[in-house]
């Protein structure tokens, strides 16, 4: 609900009356890498408590704390409580981005057996395309602080439920134990000599997970990359078509309600059908082509309608990342889903610090009166390229089941 009026929001306190806006597209690149740099400390941390203590408990915390930022917006939206928001938004974000997404995953991969993990993957995703539909549907005909007041009540009433309702997960601790059919990637590693926190994952951690399987790690930089372009994609699309064509809140909803239309077909009904026949490598290459089509045709719009038949293309473009996650999450043991998902999280992170680095500068720059050369879509061409590398990378994953004993302790295939 938040996403298609917070441009407006942004605008009329930072720059008010104007369709251009420097500070704004800074202050919102700057938000962005800062909050990438705290997600890619403490996602791998809480995908490692999540493991110990359960997914139910660490869902807790990021749902608690995403409704404080809303409620300042549904009181007001001047000046002064934007600054508030944005800061309590930076702050809180820096330890919650992306935590209730992967901890999802992750409690997926707890109680979904693989060969179906993918197909589930995608309906949880279509599931969540569909939530997005509603919510910009709800916003394209709500007032702007009407918004932000329903959106804060139903960040109270998901909390509430998933306290309610939601089982805790099924995991099995004990699984390295026995000889199952996966392979605990952090057991197999040797024995680390010296760690600064014994007791919480460190980057050693990570390091292990990418080194251990080559599968794994190419499914780790095709994150990198697709993430980068899809951060730099939605950091510039709003204020590129406000500059350009002067869309504004309810032209920003129909952009997305008609994604989320899209992603839902996609996830719920063509994903499950097509993932079975053609298999999931197969389909992260095929999205992420798509993925990288639908940006450059953003890029090169030139008339008011363009944008919107670029948003129909995320009917493909959408399943690359329930693929990346179920890829990800097939190489590693039953007890590490947390941890794995994330460190995907945070590899992502790491892309939320690049990305607004590079595009927001090139935004600004390309939409202000001194561009070097006219082409206002530019930082959005850009990342069209960053999904190309993405779907190159993706084409040399293969399929290749993970290793079939979980006996194996302090190999020497890594160094110490």
């Amino acid at each position: 609900m938040v996403v298609p009026a917070i441009t407006d929001v942004t605008m009329s306190a930072l720059c008010p009356g104007k369709d251009k806006c420097s500070l704004a597209i800074y202050l919102t690149g700057a938000q962005q890498a800062i909050i990438g740099l705290g997600s890619l400390v403490v996602m791998p941390l809480v995908g490692n408590l999540s493991d110990t203590y359960g997914r139910k408990v660490m869902l807790t915390v990021p749902m608690t704390f995403g409704v404080l930022p809303l409620v300042i917006l549904a009181y007001g939206r001047t000046k002064y409580f934007f600054y508030a928001y944005y800061l309590l938004k930076t702050v809180i974000a820096m330890v919650t981005e992306g935590s209730v997404q992967f901890l999802a995953f992750a409690y997926v991969a707890d109680n979904v057996p693989e060969s179906r993990r993918v197909s589930v993957f995608g309906i949880m995703s279509g599931i969540a395309s569909a939530s997005f539909v509603f919510g910009n549907f709800s916003t394209r005909f709500l007032s702007t602080s009407a918004t932000f007041q329903v959106a804060a009540s139903m960040a109270v009433v998901s909390l509430v439920y998933m306290r309610v309702f939601l089982p805790e997960s099924m995991m099995n601790n004990s699984v390295c134990a026995k000889n199952t059919e996966h392979t605990c990637l952090l057991e197999k590693a040797p024995t680390k000599k010296w760690q600064l926190f014994k007791n919480l994952p460190s980057v050693d951690d990570t390091i292990c997970l990418l080194r251990t399987s080559s599968t794994f790690s190419k499914a780790a930089a095709v994150a990198f990359f697709v993430t980068v372009a899809d951060v730099g994609l939605y950091a510039s699309l709003n204020y590129y078509l406000k500059a350009q064509f002067h869309f504004n809140k309810d032209e920003f909803a129909d952009l997305m309600i008609i994604a989320g239309i899209a992603g839902s077909i996609s996830q719920l009904i063509i994903m499950p059908i097509l993932t079975p026949l053609m298999g999931e490598e197969k389909m992260l290459s095929i999205g992420l082509f798509f993925s990288c089509a639908h940006m450059v045709l953003y890029s090169v719009a030139w008339a008011p309608w363009v944008p919107y038949a670029a948003a129909m293309i995320s009917i493909v473009a959408t399943f690359a990342m329930p693929c990346l996650r179920s890829i990800a999450s097939k190489q590693i043991g039953p007890d590490e889903q947390g941890k794995a998902q994330g460190c995907i999280t945070g590899i992502c992170s790491f892309a939320n610090i690049v990305s607004p680095l590079a595009f927001s500068p090139l935004t600004a720059l390309f939409l202000s009166d001194s561009a070097p050369f006219h082409f206002p879509g530019f930082s959005l061409m850009c990342s069209g390229f960053a999904a190309m590398i993405a779907f190159i990378q993706s084409i040399t994953i293969k399929a290749a089941p993970p290793p079939t004993s979980c006996t194996i302790a302090h190999t020497n295939t890594l160094e110490p």
